[in-house]
């Protein structure tokens, strides 16, 4: 059975946050991104505490794309370390999770 998990990552603007998002589910990384925001952050940055409005995304997706998920975005983003958080889902709706499995499916697996 899979592993189901929530990633996120921030970024910095709307239209990046479309672009990720839809460049991970055209390749079959995720099977829903979701943006939201804006939000505010405030962290650390080169010894300075900075504060920027951010999108925020929350990618639906199995631990055996994890690694090529982790590739895609950080070939893509804007920023030099950008946020990757991995949360397990622990339950949800078997209708939802088979779902993601299915749309996260390598392209060469046939179903």
């Amino acid at each position: 059975m899979a592993v189901y998990v929530q990633v996120q990552t921030t970024v910095e603007s709307a239209e990046e946050g479309a672009a990720l998002a839809r460049s991970i589910t055209e390749a079959r990384l995720a099977a829903c991104v979701q943006i939201s925001g804006p939000i505010t952050s405030v962290y650390w940055w080169q010894g300075e505490i900075e504060e920027a409005e951010e999108r925020q995304l929350f990618i639906k997706t199995t631990a055996d794309r994890l690694t090529a998920l982790e590739e895609h975005i950080k070939a893509r983003h804007g920023y030099d370390t950008p946020e990757i958080i991995v949360v397990p889902i622990i339950a949800g709706s078997a209708d939802y999770l088979r779902w993601v499995a299915e749309e996260t499916r390598h392209p060469e697996v046939a179903p």
